[in-house]
Parts: structure tokens; sequence; C-alpha cells
């Protein structure tokens, strides 16, 4: 025989015989967090008790190629008792910690891997792997941990029965390979049903003509026999397959594979087995690169009870890829005040890899806030800045803490009410770092003068250092917020804050409405700063030409605290409103935050009208809503010529004069009216064309 006929008969006999079905084995992902929660729960409920405890965790057949199957304990494992999401894959897990690190060290390993497997075996020789497929996906967590240098040992098992072999016909075929992009698609679609009724993990598959439909793996043998009486259908095996391997299935397809040989084999040795594999692209899910094998399990006589259980394997290599257990020393960031601060803002990530990934998270958290007003708006807005990664977060108020304020102000408690109360500014900032201890949290105690609020001698240093405090706050910070229960008391923060260029952001209650927008920018010093409207866009209002709080009215604020009743003093509002109003304006910050633009971002005078987005879409200038009709509009409008808080002749005043301007509006309304022109306005209609005015310009 020649050297080429050689290799031929070679090759051919290489075709004919079997070959058997490699695995890609599982790699432990167990996160910081949860070996927090498991030192509370030795600490305070095992103390030396080595008992099971049940734990769960995850695996998902989405990764990148190149990674290993990972099947993941989340920092909350030992609570949880399902997968995280309706995308991941839940694994039934145990957990046995020791009490030192001998016996840590000498436990026979092969008997904890028996015990493990016993289990998973019973469960699927009497069918309860059939009614919950999880357990399939079984692994034992064997641990110990030293809490004094919180240094912790652990090493998986992943249990897989040595029965059967399965042999494979033809080598794993990529889907493209057998299926067309109709037939992928249609697999997908039925994967993807969030109403279907199937294990993430391990199901069935019908196929007739060019649909599939998933169904849960109990369906199998009716299925099965069903099929072989029909040439138009074909019924396969299915898992959410973890590997990423070009020929290899993940570790989870031994156990279903040692499942159907127990519970099928008298009806079949022959099984099609789809390898599900679904990434995302652009937004775009696709199956093409998942796995479709054809196995042969034999005749191989099967055990016939638990006590003739074929052999198991499945404790996991280390690091080095040796057999033995792994340790993470979180010495460094065990401390509960570090594993917040990486935990706190887990959703705003995931918010960037699965929805925004432009999503720009540091120009959040480095934005400094002032918040003017720590009563129900200021405590809700402080929560919601939180939530997006805001650090640093200053709160300013006069008033102390009264008992009907805890229920509807979010970070004040019954205790701050108690001895007379307790500042609203200090209790907010304190209540702020208890929430979390990283917050830059400030209480400022300070009450705002107001136009029409008389300043008597005795009070005018007060007065001039509350005005130079207020000042300093707002060059000290980026974002402004009003937050305020009156009118008035907004005056003073928008006139400096459009002085100085900052960011305003106004909410503002009724009974059953709120208001949220934004102040325009101005180009303080220009002739430009406030341009004709005629020059304005009919569909956009660019940033700097906005109105402020006060563009909308005709009459400058006044006192409006004096002779008022109970009702007329308290904000009386339902109590969804101020949430709703809290939520919106602080999504608003986050829009104009991530927006090319910034503050100068140009506002749609129209519903749908074709403006510059940003990360997060348009940034409108107002929002008004309406709780009573569940409405929500967003109009936009310009600044006016003769507003008391913006025009050029108030900020004129305002930074040429300083605080001898301000004193005079502080004791007469009068004067301000005189310098914006709203006087003019006046002696050009009577009071009824005024509030008439005023009315039609809302209602626009």
């Amino acid at each position: 025989m020649s050297a080429r006929e050689g290799i031929a008969a070679g090759m051919d006999r290489e075709a004919r015989e079997p070959t058997i079905l490699q695995f890609v084995p599982f790699s432990s992902a167990v996160d910081a967090g949860f070996w927090h929660h498991f030192t509370q729960l030795k600490l305070d409920v095992l103390q030396l008790s080595e008992q099971a405890v049940p734990v769960v965790g995850s695996y998902t057949n989405t990764d990148a190629p190149g990674l290993p199957p990972r099947l993941h304990v989340e920092y909350d494992a030992l609570e949880r008792r399902k997968a995280a999401s309706r995308w991941s894959c839940h694994a039934t897990g145990t957990l046995i910690n020791t009490n030192t690190i001998e016996e840590f060290r000498n436990r026979n390993k092969q008997d904890l891997l028996k015990a493990c497997a016993t289990t998973l075996w019973e469960a699927i020789t009497s069918g309860q792997a059939l009614q919950d497929p999880s357990l399939l996906a079984s692994f034992l967590m064997f641990t110990f941990a030293d809490l004094k240098k919180y240094h912790f040992y652990y090493w998986f098992a992943f249990p897989a029965f040595t029965y059967p072999k399965a042999v494979y016909k033809k080598p794993p075929q990529s889907f493209t390979d057998d299926l067309t992009q109709k037939e992928i698609a249609s697999l997908l679609a039925s994967y993807t049903d969030q109403e279907a009724d199937f294990d993430q993990g391990f199901f069935c598959v019908t196929k007739s003509g060019e649909e599939f439909t998933i169904h849960p793996l109990r369906n199998y043998p009716n299925l099965r026999a069903a099929a072989d009486t029909q040439s138009n259908q074909e019924v396969y095996l299915g898992i959410s397959d973890p590997s990423t391997l070009l020929s290899n299935p993940g570790w989870t397809l031994r156990n279903l594979l040692t499942l159907a040989a127990v519970s099928w084999s008298k009806q079949w040795q022959s099984y099609k087995v789809l390898c599900l594999r679904v990434r995302t692209r652009n937004g775009v899910q696709d199956a093409s690169h998942s796995l479709m094998v054809e196995v042969d399990l034999g005749e191989e006589p099967m055990p016939l009870s638990p006590s003739e259980m074929p052999l198991c394997l499945g404790w996991e290599k280390n690091e080095r890829g040796k057999m033995g257990p792994r340790m993470v020393n979180l010495s460094a960031n065990m401390d509960p005040t570090k594993l917040a601060e990486s935990a706190v803002d887990l959703n705003l990530k995931l918010m960037r890899w699965r929805v925004a990934p432009q999503l720009n998270l540091g120009v959040v958290q480095q934005t400094r806030c002032l918040l003017l007003g720590a009563g129900t708006l200021g405590c809700a807005v402080a929560r919601c800045l939180m939530g997006w990664g805001v650090r640093h977060i200053t709160l300013v108020d006069s008033a102390k803490v009264s008992y009907s304020n805890p229920v509807r102000q979010n970070l004040f408690t019954f205790g701050d009410c108690q001895s007379g109360g307790r500042h609203k500014a200090v209790a907010a900032a304190e209540a702020l770092l208890q929430i979390f201890p990283k917050m830059n949290s400030k209480g400022v105690v300070l009450s705002i003068p107001m136009p029409g609020h008389t300043v008597g001698e005795s009070l005018l240093n007060q007065v001039k250092e509350d005005v130079s405090t207020l000042e300093h706050l707002i060059d000290e910070h980026d974002a402004i917020f009003l937050l305020m229960d009156s009118r008035e008391s907004r005056w003073l923060p928008t006139v400096i804050g459009a002085a100085k260029q900052k960011l305003v952001l106004t909410a503002a209650l009724g009974f059953d409405s709120f208001l949220v927008m934004r102040h325009g920018i101005r180009e303080v010093g220009t002739e430009a700063s406030l341009p004709s409207t005629t020059a304005i866009p009919r569909n956009s209002i660019p940033g700097k030409m906005l109105g402020c709080y006060f563009c909308n009215d005709v009459v400058a604020p006044g006192n409006s605290t004096h002779d008022r009743t109970l009702d007329q003093q308290c904000t009386v509002t339902r109590p969804g409103v101020s949430y709703l109003a809290a939520g919106h304006v602080t999504e608003l910050l986050a829009a104009i935050l991530q927006h090319p633009d910034r503050g100068l971002a140009e506002a749609s005078v129209k519903e749908q009208g074709n403006v510059k987005e940003g990360v997060l879409g348009p940034v409108p200038h107002s929002l008004r809503g309406f709780l009573g009709r569940h409405q929500l509009l967003t109009p936009a409008s310009t600044a006016f010529d003769q507003c008391s808080g913006c025009c050029r002749e108030v900020l004129k005043a305002y930074m040429e004069e300083g605080f001898e301007f301000l004193l005079k509006v502080f004791n007469s309304t009068a004067y301000l009216e005189e310098v914006s022109g709203l006087s003019r306005l006046h002696h050009c209609v009577d009071d009824s064309q005024v509030w008439e005015l005023s009315d039609e310009e809302d209602m626009e």
C-alpha cells in the first residue's frame, strides 16, 4: 500500500469511527458584593453551623467570542430564588461553608461532589428535572471565610455524569450551515417571546416547514412521538448555550443528554440538539452563530437506581489551571462604604452597556447641584439626583422640620421633628449621607431675601450677609434648582443665576399640576443678549433666547405671604405631584448634561419639532403636567424684554449697583417694575386687561 493510500484509508477509518462530543466547562464568576452578604449571613445566622445553604446562580448565552462560559453568583444570590432577568438562565446551587481553613483543606472533595451529584441523579431518575429543568444546571459552592482578614476561599463543582457517551454523527454545525435566515428568525422570535412558558436554559423545539416553536422540555416525548408519524415535522432538544467555541457546546448539555438517556432511551437513541446562542449588535439580535448537533447515545445499559449512579465529575480548575480552590482578598474593599460606592451606580452602568453607550456618566457625577428649598420638592429632587450619580449636593432652607413634613418629605423622620424640629437643610444633608456615605452633601441655613419684603435697619446687615452667601453658593455650583414654595423667593436666585450664566431649573407645584422649566442662559454684557423676536426661528428657540420663570408675567413678584390663611400658607397639592415634578426636573438636567450644547440646547416650539437631540433625546424648555387629566405639555417661550427677572435692564442694574439695587427692590416692588419697564406696560392697559393678558399668555 502506498503512503497516499495509507493516509486515505486512515481518514476513511476515522470518518467511520464514532467521535465523542466534547463539552466546555463552566468558570465561576462571583460578585464582590456577594461576600459582603455572605459575611452578614455567617455572623448573624449561620454562626458555627455548617448546614447547606441554597444559593442561586445564573448564566447567559449572549457572551462575545473568546469568553469562557461563566456561572455568575450575584450579590443577592443568597436571597434571590430565580435568575435576575428573562435573559438569564437559572442555576440551582448549594453552599457549604466550613469553620476552619484546615477543615476546608481536608474535607473529602469526592464525597462532597458525590453528595451533590446524588441529589441531581435523583432529580433526573424521578422526573423532577423534567418539571424543573434548572436542576440540570446544579452547582456546589464549597467555602471558607476568614472574616478577620476578609480572605474568602471557594471551590465550585458543576456535577455532570459520564453516562452516556454522546457520539456525534457529524461535527457540530453552525446554524448558517443548516438553516435559512427565515428559519433562524423564526426560532429567535419564539425564544424571545415574553409570553412563552418554558425554562430559559432547557427546552424542546419543533420545526414545521420554516416555522420554529419552543416548548417546555417535559413535552419532548409527546412531540417526538407525534413527529415520528409526520414527515414534515422535526423535534429538537434545546439549550441556551453558554459556550462561545465554534465546535463545542457548553457544560449544561451533558446533563440534558443524561436525562434523555435515562428517560427516553427505550424509544430513541438519536437526538438532534439546538445549542442556541444570541448576540445583539447595533440593537439587532442574531443567532446565526448557534450550533446544531446530532448525537447518538447508543444502547449503553442504564443504571436502575441512585445506588447505581454513574461516575460523576465537575470540580472547577483554579486560575492556574490546576485542580484546587480559589481565593479572593477583599480586605481593601470589604468596607461597606466602599462596597456601596462600587454598587450604587450599577443601574447607570447597565444603562450605558445595554441602552445608551454614549452616556457620559462622568459629567453627571461631577455636576455640583444647589437645591434652594429642602422641603417636599427639595427632598425628592435630591434623591433623584443621587440616583443619576450626582455626588455634590448643597441644600438651602431656613425652615425647621414640623410634624406634618416626614410623610411627604422623604429625607425626614419623626425624630427630626422633636424638640422644636431640626433645620431642614441640615437634616436633609445628613440623611443623604446616611443613604450613601460618599455623598458630598451640605446643609446651609439661609433665608433668601425677596421683593416686597421690607428690610428694616435692624435686618440690614443680616440681609446683606444672606445675599453675599447666596451669591457665593451660586458661584460654587453648576446647576441651580429653584424649589421654593413662593413666587417671590425665586426672584433673587433667578437674577444672580442669569448674571453669572448658570444653569437654572425651576419646579413649582399646584394642587394637581406642576411646572418644570429651564431658564435661558443669557449672554450678559452684550447687546445681543436678548435678540429681537423677529429673528427667532419658527420651529425652535435657541437656548440663549429662552425665557425664565418670570418671563410670562407682566407683574413683578411681591409679598405673597402677607395676610394668608392656613391653607394659603401651605403648599396644598396631591401627594404624587411633587414626585412627578422632581422626576421631571432631574431628568431635564440629565438631558441637558448629555446634550452637545448643554444649557444652550435649542427647544422645539412644536410637539414633534425637528431639533438637535442629545444622548437622551431633545431638551424641552418647560413641562406642564396636569394630574387631573394625566396630561403633559412641553411649551416653549422666548425671553420677555421687560421681564422682572432676566431682562437686560434688571441684570445691568444688579451688576452695576449690586446690593444697593437689590435693597431697593426688597423694599419696593414698584421700583423693580420701573427698572424692568413693566410699569410702562401697565400704563397702556388697565388692571383687568393686565390679568386677562397674563391668563392668555399662560394658556398659550
